[in-house]
């Protein structure tokens, strides 16, 4: 972190929206500062990214705070974190985000030379978080070295961060800085020159930034606009770096964005295709390298000893008694659960034995010869308890068995958790027993897992609506994927149920619960609403005394929410009904109410633009011009969560009109009576969350 200084936005110390301990500096720029903060409700470090005062109040610049702030919606563990856009006392506009603990790539090539290996890995995770972040329309347009953090400086958990110019491509959406150039000329691709960008464009750059760094300096694109603009017509010079690498920077990096993959599934699918061959022969390169040392001074030499006295392994038995053996050290094996089994026997009898178990664990019979003859056994033991040890490894899913002497190297991948943690208790017991010393790294399956078991789980656990799966659920996760659940439930309890339902089932890949814990009260209506999408009806919140939008639905002490519902002018002739469930087991019908009778939309709200907005809840000053309206004012007594809900239906939902507030049992009742068999009759249904705070 930096040392503070006087002209700091924050200072050490300082709380923010009563939440948000500021703990340093992280950096600093010239429009604002980063800010290292810890949650004091969850104690989750944060990044918080504060705007000078004289840009919080320019538009260009909250537009961009914005545009960060919307990537909320985005939860891949490849891409930063965004939570909350707010503004404080004094004007200063941040937004909080999760702190992305590690090192950025633009460090790390200075640092040290990163293997083509991991920037591989780095490039098939960058290219998993893209494929999420073009999925909601969003493209970052910045990607550069300086934005790819490896958290705990693991190639394996690239992190993209820095949204602060990511464009939005949905239909109608404009680039928040207006069609001029934005991103580093260095890593641009060239049609931002010309102020365009889509999804091809962050493969550029992402084929940019792997070539950087794995040559270790920034790319020199020139000094004035027509060296940049030559430049980026030609492709990039990727001489020197190898395969499969040196394919992968071409593919992203063409100059003509239509040379590029369509899409970050495509490029990973290309991605893929190159590294499972590589894969296979790195595997096997492996095993020839563990038997005796190498593969020269164990069975390159066994071989010339060989044949130097006539060729006595002839593939019979007789050879391995009837002749001298050379003698391995150290003495070796390597298995995969692909088929793959070479190392060394003491004798034919032991070789027929680990021959046999190998057998029965893989279901592929090795050849006769796959195990070469060899004087130099650890322990008279060792085959039998290398039989044992390969037989204990039928339930992994794949695996690799190196043994060298007694040193015993495992790695694998279990069909999941429990499967997982049994291996590594017979493990434990096997290396007891027999005396190696067996180092495992040890997986979790499934390699890949489907979306619709976890949903079909969740779906028996809810208790406060349904709980859904960020992203789609006929998809799948792949592993170290995150899986998020979201939705409400009833109690915190109920947070612990999920996660004792979902982490068996999800192997290798984290876990994250983002629900948020209603009243029962809450729970009690949503259990009878109608199963409908929420279109046609949305619910507007905002400040009374200010007219700001509350997206969060967050109301502190002495603040006056404000409630319009909205819809589009074209429906006439339906009914409108909206009540508010407090935390109190109460419900207020509050259209149509006592001293407001209307209920037929077309007499009700204004109309602009094609919305028709109606306010339920009003500003407390309007009750002066009428009386009969609706007004809340957030206390002491009302803290707690609320929640809005409207129904559009076809005809009106009672044939009476309720009380102005009732319980939540006497509502609940009326609900599922009245809604029996007359589900097409709802046109849409829309809720919204008052969470109402000291």
């Amino acid at each position: 972190m930096r040392d503070p200084m006087p002209s700091d936005i924050f200072f050490t110390g300082q709380v923010l929206n009563n939440t948000y301990e500021i703990k340093g500096v992280l950096g600093r720029g010239g429009t604002g500062e980063v800010y290292l903060a810890v949650n004091q409700i969850t104690g989750r470090l944060s990044a918080i990214k504060a705007l000078n005062a004289q840009f919080s109040g320019n538009a260009d610049y909250l537009e961009l705070m914005k545009r960060e702030e919307q990537m909320r919606n985005i939860m891949h563990d490849a891409v930063v974190r965004y939570s909350e856009c707010s503004r404080t006392d004094d004007g200063h506009v941040f937004l909080v985000m999760d702190f992305v603990d590690g090192t950025a790539l633009s460090d790390l090539m200075y640092e040290r030379r990163v293997t083509d290996h991991e920037l591989l890995i780095v490039a098939h995770r960058v290219l998993n978080g893209l494929e999420a972040t073009h999925a909601q329309g969003i493209v970052h347009r910045d990607l550069s070295p300086d934005n790819i953090i490896l958290r705990g400086g693991a190639a394996d958990r690239a992190t993209i961060i820095d949204f602060g110019i990511a464009k939005d491509t949905a239909a109608g959406a404009r680039t928040i800085v207006g069609m001029n150039f934005a991103g580093k000329y260095e890593y641009a691709a060239p049609e931002q020159l010309d102020g365009h960008a889509d999804f091809r464009t962050d493969f550029y750059a992402l084929g940019a930034s792997l070539l950087a760094v794995a040559r270790r300096e920034v790319p020199d694109v020139g000094t004035n606009p027509g060296e940049v603009v030559r430049f980026k017509r030609a492709p990039l010079d990727v001489s020197g770096i190898d395969s499969p690498l040196r394919d992968l920077i071409a593919l992203l990096s063409a100059p003509d964005p239509d040379q590029r993959p369509a899409t970050a599934r495509a490029a990973l699918d290309r991605l893929d295709g190159w590294l499972k061959p590589d894969t296979h022969v790195e595997k096997h390169e492996r095993a020839g390298k563990k038997i005796g040392g190498t593969s020269k001074a164990a069975l390159g030499a066994g071989a010339v000893a060989v044949l130097g006295i006539g060729l006595y392994v002839s593939g019979t038995l007789d050879g391995w008694m009837t002749k001298p053996l050379p003698v391995a050290s150290p003495y070796a094996l390597t298995a995969t659960s692909d088929g793959t089994l070479i190392g060394h026997a003491p004798d034919a009898e032991s070789s027929d034995i680990m021959r046999a178990a190998f057998a029965g664990t893989t279901g592929t019979a090795p050849p006769a010869d796959a195990l070469t003859p060899a004087t130099g056994l650890p322990d008279p033991a060792w085959p039998g308890e290398v039989a044992e040890l390969i037989t204990l490894l039928e339930p992994m899913a794949r695996w690799q068995l190196d043994i060298a002497d007694s040193d015993v190297q495992l790695t694998g991948l279990a069909p999941d958790r429990a499967t997982r943690d049994a291996m590594a208790g017979s493990l434990r017991d096997w290396g007891a027993r027999s005396g190696m010393h067996v180092q495992s790294d040890l997986r979790a399956g499934p390699e890949v897992l489907g979306a619709g078991a976890l949903a079909a789980t969740l779906g028996e656990i809810a208790t406060c609506g349904p709980l859904t799966l960020l992203g789609d659920q006929e998809g799948s996760y792949a592993m170290y994927d995150t899986v998020t659940v979201t939705g409400d439930v009833a109690s915190t309890a109920d947070v612990d149920t999920a996660r004792s339902a979902l982490e068996p089932m999800i192997g290798e890949r984290d876990l994250r619960v983002d629900v948020r814990v209603l009243n029962p009260d809450l729970c009690a209506i949503r259990a009878v609403l109608p199963a409908v999408a929420q279109r046609a009806v949305s619910i507007w919140l905002g400040r009374g005394n200010t007219g700001d939008t509350v997206l969060t639905g967050v109301y502190r002490t002495g603040e006056n929410p404000v409630v319009d519902i909205q819809l589009p002018a074209s429906i006439e002739g339906a009914s409108l009904w909206v009540m508010v469930v407090d935390n109190t087991g109460k419900v207020f019908n509050i259209l149509p109410n006592v001293n407001r009778t209307e209920h037929i939309i077309d007499t009700l709200g204004t109309v602009e633009n094609g919305l028709r907005r109606v306010r339920v809840l009003w500003p407390i000053p309007a009750l002066q011009e009428d009386p009969t309206r609706l007004a809340i004012q957030v206390d002491a007594e009302n803290y707690g969560k609320s929640e809005v809900v409207a129904i559009l239906s076809r005809r009106p939902l009672f044939d009476m009109r309720r009380p102005r507030d009732e319980s939540v049992t006497s509502l609940a009742e009326a609900l599922a009576e009245t809604l029996e068999g007359r589900e097409d009759e709802i046109i849409g249904m829309a809720s919204r969350i008052i969470d109402a705070r000291p």
